[in-house]
């Protein structure tokens, strides 16, 4: 399995399991078949609510003889609600009991904005808090510290720009270990990944194939399906592969890791097939000129100016 080499030192299996979406009652298993037909990479998050079946899904093939538990990578994200330096550890250790681990190999502040404390729901501005009275530097800065616990091994970022990355290392000092963001052809993030790489911080690829199956109030109507591109469908014909498998290998052949999402063993498989297969550069070239721009996953609910993001928008 190809690797990459963090800025820490830190080595991370190009290649992972997305865990997204994936419904208790299936991600245990499709986490034990992965784990079965090679991947080494498993990527989480505490929002996503299944971290225990997660954890039982590793220990299964632990348990199995299929692994050992320092041949698996886990990736997991601290969620919004634990920003404030404080909660920043018990947002880790509440991941780390539900997986049943006692460290994460990389742990990402999920998302660049803090819920305040108490709030079921945050759609409205004062049930944020202000980035000025919680940087995110301060939240990173209190994630470092995870390190020192041996509770993490290396520390990222996930969601961030590049003016916001800039922010973060001019005020904490220190450079993220990965930025864990939306890539695919219709949203490239060329200039982020340009950036990212002079400052040697790893980008890792998440909804590679257009994510399809997430929950319909994150869908806007008429949205372009990636996977039914018909660049994307007789460019993988050429190339000898089904769609997933061609977008698969763009992203790696974009040197970023890819994180494709499945509980069905047969696309477990497919998926991971696609290391395998050399991408073109007729291919890439013809995925890199699709002229359709879109972004998936889009928190529309918490765009406010002054309090969630400073300038021009949330993504800028």
């Amino acid at each position: 399995m190809k690797t990459y080499t963090l800025n820490d030192g830190n080595k991370i299996p190009a290649f992972g399991l997305g865990t997204w979406k994936s419904p208790e009652g299936e991600v245990r298993q499709a986490v034990k078949e992965a784990l079965r037909v090679g991947y080494r990479h498993i990527d989480g998050a505490w929002i996503y609510q299944n971290e225990k079946e997660v954890g039982q899904g590793i220990r299964d093939a632990i348990d199995a003889g299929i692994v050992t538990r320092e041949e698996i990578f886990v990736t997991s994200k601290l969620w919004n609600t634990f920003h404030a330096p404080d909660d920043v550890e018990t947002g880790c250790q509440e991941t780390l009991t539900a997986l049943g681990l006692d460290y994460i190999d990389l742990f990402l502040m999920h998302w660049p904005i803090a819920f305040r404390p108490g709030k079921s729901q945050h759609k409205a501005p004062e049930d944020f808090w202000p980035l000025a009275e919680m940087p995110l530097s301060k939240t990173f800065e209190a994630m470092l510290k995870l390190r020192e616990k041996n509770l993490v091994k290396s520390v990222g970022v996930s969601n961030f720009t590049v003016s916001k990355l800039k922010q973060l290392i001019d005020e904490s000092g220190a450079v993220p270990a990965m930025n864990q963001v939306e890539l695919h052809p219709y949203n490239p993030q060329t200039e982020l990944l340009a950036y990212c790489r002079e400052q040697g911080i790893c980008v890792t690829a998440y909804s590679p194939l257009g994510s399809s199956d997430r929950p319909d109030s994150m869908k806007a109507k008429d949205e372009p399906p990636l996977l039914e591109n018909e660049t994307v469908k007789a460019t993988a014909d050429k190339e000898g592969v089904t769609p997933a498998q061609m977008l698969i290998a763009w992203a790696l052949s974009r040197d970023t890791v890819v994180i494709p999402k499945s509980t069905n063993a047969g696309r477990i498989a497919q998926n991971l097939a696609a290391t395998e297969h050399n991408l073109s550069d007729e291919a890439r070239a013809a995925l890199e000129n699709i002229d359709i721009h879109y972004r998936y996953v889009s928190p529309r609910g918490w765009f406010f100016p002054g309090i969630t993001y400073e300038g021009e928008s949330f993504w800028a």
